[in-house]
């Protein structure tokens, strides 16, 4: 079992076309700490979601690379657990056969493991379900869930190998904001539990501060680390955080940020006010 260090050494993106070449992501490096909760926040297309899936294996750099523990890694591995944004979660699979088929579990290969394996692994995903409030629903189909059961099923399954780093692409971004804030709570109970280091993307400022140790803030395309906030919370934290006036101001500097380099002679708004006059009569046609 490994440590859980993840370290990005000058790991670049260009996406080659047809016509042209897009630079999605400059050479970035930083690294993660065993047991660190760390967010990327950036404009829409800033690389950072590119950037995890390379992390993941999903997707080959350009340049640089990726190394858990000083190990370079390359295909997805049970040693990065993964957690995406929609559920992707199989309508015909029970949410125990979900959960388990990240441990490879599978309903279709269960001749690849020895009977204590198979139980060990069972009990484990057992225990995760568990933990995630679903032991009522063991037996239930995707169909049947709402949409933070699902994300808990997601991450369960995420976390049947006991891998080293656990990945989150916005994995909160399609609930409504009380399940968003249940999920939140939940996550930092994942992370005191298991002290799995989690690398996380999201758009959500406020979710970024409550969550993290440390946010790294991304310029817009081509992506680079604007900056590193380390989070100096207190811990454990509650929704009631975001309310404190520290909390706040982590928050107004993570903005302040983003909003930097935006055209400030108003020329979009004024170009949207325009295309708006322009069919006051309607729209066109």
């Amino acid at each position: 079992m490994t440590n859980g260090r993840l370290q990005i050494r000058a790991v670049e993106k260009t996406y080659v076309g047809h016509a042209k070449e897009t630079v999605a992501l400059l050479p970035t490096s930083f690294e993660v700490e065993p047991g660190e909760f760390v967010s990327l926040v950036g404009p829409s297309g800033c690389g950072k979601s590119t950037l995890l899936y390379i992390v993941a294996g999903l997707e080959d750099a350009t340049g640089g690379e990726v190394c858990l523990d000083g190990v370079p890694v390359g295909d997805p591995g049970p040693d990065r657990g993964m957690v995406f944004q929609n559920y992707t979660l199989f309508p015909w699979l029970t949410v125990q056969e979900n959960a388990s088929f990240a441990g490879g579990l599978s309903v279709n290969a269960p001749y690849r493991f020895s009977e204590r394996e198979v139980i060990a692994q069972v009990e484990r995903v057992r225990s995760l379900l568990e933990c995630m409030g679903l032991n009522d629903f063991l037996h239930s189909y995707p169909r049947e869930l709402s949409g933070g059961m699902k994300q808990r099923v997601a991450i369960a399954r995420a976390l049947a190998n006991g891998p080293a780093v656990l990945l989150m692409d916005e994995p909160f971004g399609a609930l409504d904001a009380q399940t968003r804030e249940e999920m939140q709570e939940l996550v930092l109970l994942v992370r005191e539990h298991w002290q799995t280091t989690i690398l996380f993307v999201t758009h959500d400022v406020d979710e970024a501060v409550f969550l993290s140790d440390r946010v790294i803030v991304m310029s817009p395309r081509p992506g680079r680390i604007r900056a590193e906030l380390r989070i100096d919370l207190p811990v454990p934290r509650n929704t009631d955080d975001k309310l404190a006036p520290e909390f706040l101001a982590f928050k107004r500097e993570i903005v302040g940020m983003l909003h930097e380099g935006r055209d400030k002679s108003g020329a979009r708004a004024g170009l949207l006010r325009r295309m708006f006059a322009d069919h006051s009569d309607g729209p066109p046609a």
